[in-house]
């Protein structure tokens, strides 16, 4: 038995050598399948187009709400806060689905109406936010794309009839059935914005790229600034909240750039230097009082050698006095008193024809400095915070412009025409106004917001495409996002968060795009259901500490529209907290991975806002 036990390791030998090999393949094995399967884990799952894509009617419920989206976070947070119990929002009632909260007239009743300061913004305090979604009127359906939403828009979407009724004769809208068709008419320009457009360009070229940015006061529901895009150009255009029923709302609706807002006792939130163009056609603001307060603002935000454009009173006086029901004295003293103040600005007035006068703004200030000795007023500012804009009162000053060193020098430096203007090196960065900005960092951070469109592109296929027509940039930096957007049929409201390290919205301007300044710890001035697709560039991480995100996220809900879209940019950490917020608002949303890979510490979140909307009134 001895001899049998000491040999039997000795014969089972090969197979225990065999057992080994088997053992170490297997484990090899599970090590490499491990392996895999963490690194497939660790990369970022491309929304499908399903996820993101809408139809283009949205009434369609059983579609709209039956669509899966399985939108789970790769990446697991924890949190202390209250936020985290998964608060679900009520919707508002229906009496709220247009409500503007800095713009409520029930509050704007409360201000006095001197320099129209009840229009201004005046927002509600924390006690008084509403903590609820707007909802949308019953039988909303998404906008139609663009061209055609130029000309045509759903009833039901805004559903008033007045300025169809008040305008009828100005064929500014008309009501055919379902449809709100936009003719393209106006108050000075009865055959229309195109032929209207057409008469200023026979005085002024439009075509030739060296006007890009436009501003249109009071602007009605913005046919001038739709026109206008086709001769590649863009416009702001702002009018106050409820001067004529939803005019900046019909204005968003059809595609069109435009915000509420009121020439009052404040800076129109826009630098110095801004636009090419500004336009008034009988926009009803008084130029010549208030000693002349208001064109000095035109005058702060042209850019040197910009054009102002005035048609409507008291333009071409002697033909219309009657239909205006004012006296030829009175007309003639207004225009006397404009024509006054434009000299006193160093305005060259350029033409006068028909029911249109133009003037220039001079390229420098050499000749309008020595002018003071002749002018007592305006004179120039001795500061120079003319970029100040967010809560800025308006000054009865020239704002200076840069020095130059010759007359025939473009203060602040000449613009290339556009196209070319969008991606060349602006001169508020090449002459070093903006700290911390050079031309290698301007043209390192257009390389690398193209890289990051390209990345959108693949997460959200129909970025590409015409599903977006409105969009904004919560924090646009020096515009990189609407550049790389340049070539879809879309615009964006570039926005500079107001206190921000570095002033850029300037730079945006002298790009060729157009912005505002914004706190957003308060309500952007705009209708609910105005943008298609939002982009969030670190606008958490810049807020957590100033005020409740909750609000922040809530405003991003009021306006977009349904179905539209949300791209965030932030940490992991503050994307966690935000999904949790947006659980309870009726988002479906995923965090993705940065660009870069799974490594960087920022991530992605994509969200997109379902469709849903208010009830109906019961009838009694």
């Amino acid at each position: 038995m001895a001899k049998e036990q000491d040999g039997s390791p000795k014969l089972r030998h090969p197979e225990f050598q065999r057992m080994r090999v088997t053992l170490t393949i297997g484990v090899i094995g599970l090590c490499v399948t491990s392996y895999i399967l963490g690194a497939w884990q660790g990369t970022s799952n491309s929304i499908k187009p399903s996820f993101i894509s809408t139809k283009t009617r949205c009434h369609d419920l059983a579609r709209s709400s039956g669509a899966r989206l399985d939108f789970q976070a790769h990446h697991q947070v924890t949190f202390n806060e209250s936020s985290l119990g998964l608060e679900k929002f009520p919707p508002c009632q229906l009496k709220y689905s247009e409500y503007t909260p800095c713009q409520d007239p029930r509050r704007a009743r409360k201000f006095p109406k001197k320099m129209m300061q009840y229009r201004e913004r005046h927002c509600p305090k924390k006690e008084e936010l509403l903590r609820c979604l707007i909802p949308a009127p019953p039988g909303y359906k998404n906008p139609f794309e663009w061209p055609k939403s130029r000309d045509y828009a759903w009833y039901n979407n805004i559903p008033h009839r007045e300025l169809s009724i008040e305008k009828a004769v100005q064929n500014w809208i008309q009501v055919e059935g379902d449809l709100l068709r936009f003719p393209g008419g106006g108050t000075m320009f009865p055959h229309g914005a195109d032929a209207y457009i057409e008469d200023i360009n026979a005085l002024i070229p439009l075509n030739d790229g060296n006007i890009r940015t436009a501003l249109d006061t009071g602007c009605g529901v913005a046919s001038w600034g739709a026109y206008l895009m086709k001769r590649n150009i863009i416009t702001m255009s702002f009018a106050p909240r409820d001067s004529h029923e939803a005019q900046v709302q019909f204005a968003l609706e059809r595609g069109v750039p435009a915000m509420i807002g009121v020439m009052g006792s404040e800076r129109i939130p826009y630098p110095a230097r801004a636009f090419d163009m500004a336009h008034c056609s009988r926009c009803l603001i008084p130029w010549n009082k208030l000693d002349g307060i208001y064109l000095i603002e035109v005058d702060r935000v042209l850019r040197p050698g910009g054009y102002w454009i005035l048609s409507g009173p008291p333009i071409h006086w002697k033909r219309h006095f009657k239909g205006w029901e004012r006296t030829e004295e009175d007309l003639k003293q207004e225009q006397d008193e404009i024509e006054d103040l434009a000299k006193r600005l160093c305005w060259k007035k350029v033409v006068e024809k028909g029911d249109l006068a133009i003037w220039q703004k001079p390229i420098n200030h050499i000749e309008c400095v020595d002018s003071r000795k002749v002018y007592d007023a305006p004179q120039i500012c001795k500061g120079n915070d003319v970029d100040s804009a967010w809560y800025k009162k308006m000054e009865t000053c020239i704002s200076p412009l840069p020095y130059v060193k010759t007359e025939d020098e473009v203060a602040g430096g000449a613009l290339e025409q556009w196209p070319i203007r969008a991606s060349a090196v602006p001169p508020r960065i090449t002459r070093g106004s903006v700290p911390g900005l050079t031309p290698e960092k301007f043209q390192e951070d257009n390389k690398l917001w193209s890289e990051r469109v390209d990345h959108y592109k693949k997460l959200i296929p129909p970025l590409g495409k015409r599903r977006y027509r409105n969009v904004m940039d919560m924090n646009a930096g020096m515009g990189g996002f609407a550049a790389a957007l340049i070539k879809y049929p879309l615009w964006v409201m570039n926005v500079v968060p107001s206190g921000s390290p570095r002033d850029t919205l300037g730079v945006i301007y002298e790009r060729g795009f157009i912005g505002t300044y914004q706190d957003w710890c308060e309500a952007f001035s705009t209708y609910p259901r105005t943008y298609d697709l939002i982009h969030a560039d670190n606008i958490f991480s810049s807020y957590q500490n100033r005020c409740d995100i909750t609000y922040i996220l809530l405003e991003m809900d009021r306006i977009l529209r349904p179905e539209g879209t949300v791209i965030i940019r932030d940490t992991v950490e503050v994307l966690g907290k935000v999904q949790a917020i947006t659980e309870g608002m009726r988002w479906k949303s995923q965090i993705m991975d940065h660009e870069s890979g799974p490594f960087n510490p920022e991530k992605i979140l994509v969200a997109v806002k379902t469709y849903w909307t208010g009830k109906p009134a019961q009838k009694q």
